[in-house]
């Protein structure tokens, strides 16, 4: 790897750290450029998880004050997380790349539908458990975790708009503020690009300088992001988190 393509990849693991941690779809800035120099996809693929996982931590770490009073919550959906994502893993390895190209797409287009009805959604749901007298599961249930497992195996298969999927689905089941959703939402992209990596590095090949650049420059990002990510209104970050997903489908449907 030339210099060049050295500062390029440092360059996008700085921006796949912050974007990740502001929203998610950071995979689609630094996937593609691995891919520009020559790597295979797959190597591509689980180098680019490795590396990205020292900016998942970091932005969670960033997300700190955000995660006080979650610590159930936490370990309720680091299981799903951690099952869901060491399942994608196995099926990157298992399956041909063309197996989620339909999907995903329609999927991450689902998610920001939900992203944005998700206030009069949630109020909606909130007026109806108030007539019928019942509350909402402090957690979300059964079918959050659910969710969050089918979203943590995609997300252990290659990632791009995974945080989308997890902010749309928390935002509908749980009654909380946006900033503690994506607070949670960045253990979860750690954990998931945690247990996947561990997994690959039995199994797969890397390219370790790709990996060490993406790593400092994602961790440096992460930190950005959180500074950047907890200043935004709702409004703001919903709509960032809206462009993201539509730009992460664009990219997917084109490459």
């Amino acid at each position: 790897m030339s210099i060049g393509e050295a500062v390029a990849v440092l360059a996008a693991g700085i921006g796949a750290g912050t974007i990740n941690t502001v929203v998610g779809s950071g995979t689609l800035i630094t996937f593609p450029v691995l891919l520009a120099f020559g790597l295979p996809p797959v190597t591509a693929n689980v180098s680019n998880t490795l590396g990205l996982v020292p900016g998942s931590i970091s932005g969670a770490i960033g997300y700190r004050r955000e995660l006080a009073g979650q610590r159930r919550r936490i370990l309720r959906f680091s299981a799903s997380a951690l099952i869901g994502g060491l399942g994608g893993a196995i099926l990157l390895l298992a399956l041909p790349s063309t197996a989620f190209d339909t999907i995903v797409p329609a999927l991450i287009a689902v998610a920001l539908v939900l992203v944005v009805v998700q206030p009069r959604l949630a109020a909606r749901i909130r007026a109806r458990r108030e007539r019928n007298g019942t509350t909402a599961h402090r957690d979300g249930g059964p079918a959050l975790l659910l969710g969050l497992m089918l979203a943590s195996v995609y997300g252990g298969y290659f990632g791009a708009a995974q945080g989308v999927i997890y902010l749309s689905l928390m935002g509908v089941l749980l009654t909380e503020d946006l900033q503690r959703l994506n607070a949670l939402k960045n253990v979860l992209a750690a954990i998931v690009n945690g247990v996947a990596a561990v997994f690959f590095l039995f199994v797969a090949h890397f390219d370790w300088t790709a990996v060490a650049l993406i790593a400092v420059g994602s961790t440096l990002g992460g930190q950005l992001g959180a500074k950047v990510g907890r200043r935004l209104p709702p409004t703001a970050l919903r709509g960032i988190i809206v462009l993201v997903g539509l730009l992460a489908i664009v990219q997917l449907l084109l490459k």
